[in-house]
């Protein structure tokens, strides 16, 4: 699969491509607009939070911080085991997990409220009153769509694609 980005100009032009778009038979899931805060957006396939957001990415960088900090505490404490109190195998892998789980946490608390890194180029046009749409597709079918789009609707700007689209968007 391979994302397309488009930047229209209103919610009607955003309607009638995702309509399109269907017919083609690309799926309503296949289909993510992005708008700001003003925009109305009532009738589209809006992005979810994960497509919105650096949630994953932080979740993932978290997990591995955490547990890799819970790891070296964990055999500080079995090279060190505080005084009379004997830490074993199953006590290294709790404080482990234990640490992934907090970074985990930690992460995905920040990464929600920071904007996905992967739209900050289409910010400004986002800004301006502009909507994204990305379109999931198979590599087969991109230019196919994007043929598409641009011969009937001049008004939205093919901005690129993404090589392939992540695995948790």
């Amino acid at each position: 699969m391979r994302r397309i980005y488009f930047l229209l100009p209103t919610p009607q032009c955003a309607h009638l491509i995702v309509n399109e778009l269907l017919l083609q038979r690309v799926e309503w899931r296949h289909i993510h607009v992005v708008a700001n805060r003003h925009t109305v957006l009532d009738g589209l396939p809006t992005a979810t939070l994960a497509q919105r957001s650096d949630l994953l990415p932080s979740l993932a960088r978290g997990t591995a911080v955490g547990c890799a900090t819970g790891m070296v505490m964990a055999l500080l404490a079995l090279a060190f085991p505080p005084a009379g109190l004997p830490i074993a195998g199953g006590a290294v892998v709790t404080i482990t997990l234990s640490g992934a789980g907090f970074g985990a946490w930690a992460a995905s608390m920040i990464g929600v409220d920071v904007p996905n890194t992967r739209l900050k180029r289409f910010e400004e046009g986002i800004e301006r009153g502009e909507l994204l749409m990305m379109i999931d597709v198979a590599k087969d079918r991109v230019h196919e769509i994007e043929d598409l789009i641009k011969l009937h609707h001049a008004e939205a700007h093919l901005e690129g694609e993404d090589p392939t689209i992540p695995a948790f968007p």
